[in-house]
């Protein structure tokens, strides 16, 4: 009599414990491949595809609070400009018809680059965007982990268990979920701090855009210019991370040991974190951007 209520209540248990894992692991390997979708999605995005109403603040900041202060930058680097053409000739004995013809073109450019400010900064990240897109449709198709299949094996696994380890496996299951969550929550905010920073990059473009005409003063906007390039590709460098990371997830093997399995996801969930952490650094570094 009393065999078979323990055994009722071992079987219990036994439910109660597997459908808690169950519930886990499936939560937990949704929310990766929607975080892993959820990137690919977001580093695509250009800057007024992503939220057309802080672009449109931003453009409106820029035009109205930054272009004039660009425009006394375009006439102090002018007058330098003609002042240092004038002197250099063997103070003003050797001028020639050619010098202001290349006067008036610097000034033409210059104009014409501040007015465009946003066009040029724009089809930066267009490039950027086909670029990842690009990347995207290679990547795709390997970064869904399927899912059926891990649950079946864990499954297989859970049955020859006995009701200590599935207390124990429910536990460790609990944690890397919850560690996960508080890892997609990062990893949206590095995602997210990095529009914001393109969006603060962007609102100031026609101070250093007004500098470019002239060979002193054009470093900061040279400078600033790798510096949209190195923003533009940190997003290739997001969607190798997602690829890279979803490779190394799905090759991790549940039958052998699902311990070791589980917190291999965590771990390899913390290397994407910071993986994408590291791609401002690397993709400035590489374009040389200060």
């Amino acid at each position: 009599m009393f065999d078979g209520i323990f055994e009722a209540i071992e079987e219990w248990m036994r439910q109660l414990l597997t459908g808690m894992i169950m519930s886990n692991l499936t939560t937990m390997f949704t929310d990766v491949n929607e975080k892993t979708g959820e990137i690919a999605a977001q580093v695509g995005q250009t800057p007024q595809g992503w939220n057309g109403n802080i672009f449109s603040m931003i453009q409106n900041l820029s035009s109205s609070v930054i272009v004039p202060i660009a425009g006394m930058i375009i006439t102090y680097v002018l007058c330098y400009e003609l002042i240092s053409m004038l002197t250099e000739k063997n103070s003003m004995h050797e001028m020639d018809t050619w010098m202001f013809f290349r006067y008036f073109f610097k000034m033409w450019v210059a104009v014409y680059l501040v007015s465009n400010t946003f066009t040029i900064t724009m089809a930066v990240f267009d490039v950027g965007q086909h670029v990842v897109n690009a990347a995207g449709r290679s990547i795709s198709s390997q970064t869904a982990i399927n899912i059926d299949s891990m649950i079946a094996t864990m499954n297989t696994v859970m049955e020859t268990m006995e009701i200590g380890e599935l207390a124990v496996l429910a536990m460790e299951t609990m944690l890397v979920s919850l560690c996960m969550k508080i890892l997609s929550v990062l990893i949206t905010v590095v995602m997210f701090g990095r529009m914001i920073e393109i969006y603060l990059y962007t609102s100031v473009a026609p101070i250093p855009f007004a500098t470019l005409s002239n060979r002193e003063w054009g470093q900061v906007g040279n400078n600033y210019f790798r510096g949209l390039l190195a923003l533009g590709f940190q997003g290739f460098f997001m969607m190798v991370c997602v690829g890279i990371y979803a490779v190394l997830v799905s090759s991790i093997r549940i039958s052998s040991n699902m311990h070791s399995a589980l917190f291999g996801v965590a771990a390899y969930t913390v290397l994407l974190f910071f993986s994408l952490q590291r791609t401002s650094s690397l993709s400035r570094s590489i374009f040389n951007a200060h």
